[in-house]
């Protein structure tokens, strides 16, 4: 009897230790849940804190709206929205293959800059201006393939208009914008509101002028054509202001020299080609000084508009570096190649017989390899680079997301 008395209290006292264990246990685990729970507000507390102080840039401006205007590099379909017309590769597979999945008419294996900025500043995709029951309040695409700075009448001028095959030059593109103001804005006044809080993108354009005159005479494209195209961009950009444009970003043309598809017809002697780059100098040289004279331009133009902000972005300086310095942008070492095509005369990977979208021409495996997509224009994965860079730096004079102090500080 007395074994059992004393085992029973052993056990009521083994079990008040252990009830006692799980009432700490409950009591700690409840006190952890506190203590993070108190972490976690405070790590929401401190972000917020910080985003007051060093807010995330992207989030900074605010737009309303972007519209862009260019050729082949920024077009998302314009030339599509009434069926595919049959002589257009470039709306046929592997175009639009990555992200996509199937082909919009963007001239690349899939998305362009303009969609990644858009994308970056959460507003949607683009829609093409002339796409039918789109709603085009936050912005719209201009762009169009083919599109050239300078209206047709002065290439037929100049005997080389065969060589122009669409109606869309930048002031065909400015009245389609005109054309398109009532179905978003109802007076001057709220297009004023609507376009002081947008964000305009003009170009690139020149690269098809040039492409005009270089079965002619290049000569004349350095003091003929390049201030006509100059002059034409600087008017664009004047008739936007006037509109109530206060930010707007003027793309300058890629190193023309660096494209399979110049670098296959122009054979030249090895004199003519970069040391490093393997480019034709003579065409980045007209390339360079397009660019120069155009950013000489914009200088002019904020100094004569003094409240606007108009960014140069560059396309020259990261191709370049894409030759380069390849490994820093996870392409493949290799002279200038498209990913799409198919072999021709050296080592670019293009054929005017069997452009990609063509019967004959494929894309390579992985297009992320690769900074030309096919000969003439870029990969996603380069647009996603140089877009970055316009968006942040270091490809664009001020950055787009640049503060208004910045850019003061960038002018002076």
């Amino acid at each position: 009897m007395w074994i059992y008395i004393q085992t029973s209290s052993s056990l009521s006292k083994a079990h008040i230790r252990t009830h006692n264990l799980q009432e700490s246990i409950t009591f700690l685990s409840f006190l952890l849940q506190l203590i993070i729970i108190t972490m976690k507000n405070l790590s929401i507390i401190l972000s917020l804190l910080l985003l007051s102080i060093y807010p995330n840039p992207a989030f900074s401006k605010q737009y309303a709206a972007i519209f862009n205007f260019g050729d082949s590099l920024a077009d998302a379909g314009n030339l599509c929205v009434d069926g595919i017309p049959d002589f257009l590769s470039t709306a046929k597979l592997p175009y639009g293959m990555n992200y996509f999945g199937y082909p919009t008419g963007r001239c690349s294996d899939g998305r362009v800059a303009v969609d990644f900025i858009a994308q970056e500043l959460g507003l949607p995709l683009l829609p093409p201006s002339n796409a039918h029951n789109a709603t085009f309040h936050r912005g719209a695409n201009f762009a169009i393939t083919g599109a050239t700075a300078l209206d047709k009448s002065f290439f037929d001028e100049r005997g080389v208009g065969g060589n122009i095959w669409v109606k869309g030059s930048l002031h065909t593109q400015l009245k389609w914008f005109e054309d398109m103001k009532p179905s978003i804005c109802n007076s001057t006044e709220e297009c004023k509101d609507l376009f002081g809080k947008s964000l305009f993108i003009v170009g690139e354009f020149g690269g098809n002028d040039y492409n005009a005159f270089f079965f002619k005479d290049i000569q004349e494209t350095h003091t003929v054509i390049i201030p006509s195209v100059i002059g034409s961009i600087v008017e664009a950009i004047e008739k936007l202001i006037s509109m109530g444009a206060v930010d707007l970003v003027v793309p300058g043309v890629l190193p023309i020299g660096c494209s399979p598809v110049y670098l296959t017809i122009f054979k030249s002697e090895a004199k003519d080609y970069g040391a490093q780059t393997g480019c034709l100098k003579r065409f980045n040289t007209l390339s360079w000084v397009h660019n120069s004279k155009l950013q000489r331009a914009i200088l002019e133009l904020r100094n004569k508009y003094p409240g606007v902000t108009i960014s140069y972005a560059d396309y020259y300086t990261p191709i370049i570096q894409f030759i380069l310095h390849p490994e820093d942008f996870g392409f493949d070492k290799q002279p200038p190649r498209a990913c799409c095509g198919a072999p021709g005369h050296g080592p670019y990977n293009f054929n005017m017989s069997s452009a990609c979208g063509a019967p004959g021409a494929v894309a390579c495996d992985d297009p992320k390899t690769h900074w030309n997509w096919d000969g003439m224009h870029l990969t996603e994965a380069s647009y996603a680079h140089i877009s970055k860079g316009w968006l942040y730096g270091p490809y664009a004079d001020p950055p787009i997301l640049a503060t208004r102090s910045n850019v003061t500080e960038s002018v002076q």
